[in-house]
């Protein structure tokens, strides 16, 4: 097993780590919904069950609103 021959000193393990930031808000694209105007994640269906414009499925609030009328 490989052994460092000195110890890493805090600063250079801290210069190390200092570079890793963009890994944690890579994942983070909020985009708005074009028929909806919803935010969501990238890649994701939105809330009111639209994806790219086209209603995949109905939500529970849409169905009690069409049971009403």
């Amino acid at each position: 097993m490989a052994v460092p021959k000195k110890k890493t000193s805090v600063s250079r393990k801290g210069l190390r780590r200092a570079g890793q930031t963009h890994k944690l808000y890579a994942n983070n694209v909020v985009v708005a919904d074009s028929t909806t105007g919803e935010l969501t994640k990238k890649g994701c269906i939105s809330p009111s069950g639209y994806w790219k414009g086209k209603q995949i499925f109905t939500t529970k609030a849409d169905r009690e609103e069409t049971t009403e009328e």
